[in-house]
């Protein structure tokens, strides 16, 4: 397939807020190396950790300039080295190797991040399901051992990841509560057929989830917010129930009594999800093929609520980090 030598690319050049530090700019079109693969992006899907790499916040420092963009769908164009050229033409979902970022014509990634993309999905949605749900499978399933009938109450449903885990909850037969910050929010979430949303605004948490649990409390909580949400989570959570720490959308990371811990006996568990692919990629690979499954039943799918050209990335990125978007936020190549 004919690659050009340059290409458009969004690109961080100084650390600070999305919309202030990142430009457009014409960059040679990254080689794949020994184990890679160059992808023809399609769509990419905005995510957290793009506006922390921005910031200079997140757990990986790519060397400046670098291209955001952690999640793609697109079109494997070119290979490197140990790398199986049948695989070239084949339409996958994943993530990139940075600083060769998404939000670009072109990104490299490891071969063994990109899996087939699901044929039951658009390009769009096909973009906003690695990620996300492979956190909630991973979070849900097997850090938390979600069981048939308990209940789950989910922080900051409407976003990404609480999109994700609201429909894996209910795909594993759990009862589901999302907690939400805005009446258009709780639309969403009932939409995905969450047994009760609380709008956190305007209703208390604990004493809704109390009701709905007959004083007993949530199963399994999951929290990709930290500071008060999690503590209002804490105070909601069953006898034996589990907390799963997704991430800090909030901004804060919460210092955790653990008195409390000690008097209700519940566990608290983390889930960087990243470090499953280093540590045990066959069970990602088992989780794709287990989400893979989900789309076809129409058990889920994911919430794509805007498609952005590629010029609005920046703007995007920037109503991600103020909580002003639901569901998943997917940008365009550039033309």
């Amino acid at each position: 397939m004919s690659v050009p030598e340059s290409m458009l690319a969004w690109q961080v050049a100084r650390l600070g807020e999305p919309h202030e530090v990142m430009t457009v700019e014409e960059v040679p079109v990254p080689k794949p190396g020994p184990g890679q693969a160059l992808v023809e992006v399609w769509s990419t899907a905005l995510n957290f950790p793009d506006v922390l790499l921005a910031r200079g916040h997140y757990q990986e420092s790519p060397p400046l300039p670098f291209t955001p963009g952690v999640e793609l769908c697109g079109m494997i164009v070119a290979v490197g080295p140990g790398v199986e050229r049948t695989r070239i033409g084949e339409r996958v979902i994943g993530t990139p190797k940075l600083p060769h970022g998404a939000l670009a014509r072109y990104s490299v990634a490891d071969a063994d991040d990109l899996y087939t993309a699901p044929p039951g999905l658009d390009d769009a949605s096909a973009s906003a399901m690695h990620i996300a749900y492979q956190t909630g499978w991973f979070g849900l399933y097997r850090r938390a051992a979600l069981r048939v009938g308990e209940t789950l109450l989910v922080n900051a449903a409407a976003g990404g990841v609480g999109t994700a885990a609201v429909q894996l909850g209910k795909a594993a037969g759990a009862r589901v509560v999302g907690v939400v910050s805005s009446a258009a929010k709780a639309e969403v979430v009932r939409s995905l057929g969450a047994d009760l949303v609380v709008d956190r605004t305007s209703q208390d948490v604990v004493e809704a989830v109390r009701t709905v649990t007959k004083g007993k409390g949530a199963d399994v909580v999951l929290d990709p917010v930290g500071g008060d949400a999690y503590l209002t989570a804490a105070r909601a959570v069953a006898f034996e129930g589990r907390i799963v720490v997704v991430g800090f959308a909030g901004g804060t990371i919460t210092e955790v009594p653990l008195n409390h811990v000690l008097l209700k006996n519940y566990s608290i568990v983390g889930l960087h999800w990243g470090l499953y692919r280093a540590q045990d990629p066959k069970l990602v690979r088992r989780a794709h093929d287990d989400l893979c499954n989900l789309v076809e039943a129409g058990a889920v799918r994911p919430v794509v609520s805007e498609r952005l050209p590629f010029e609005e990335a920046a703007q995007g990125l920037a109503r991600l980090a103020k909580g002003e978007t639901v569901g998943r936020v997917t940008v365009l190549p550039p033309t």
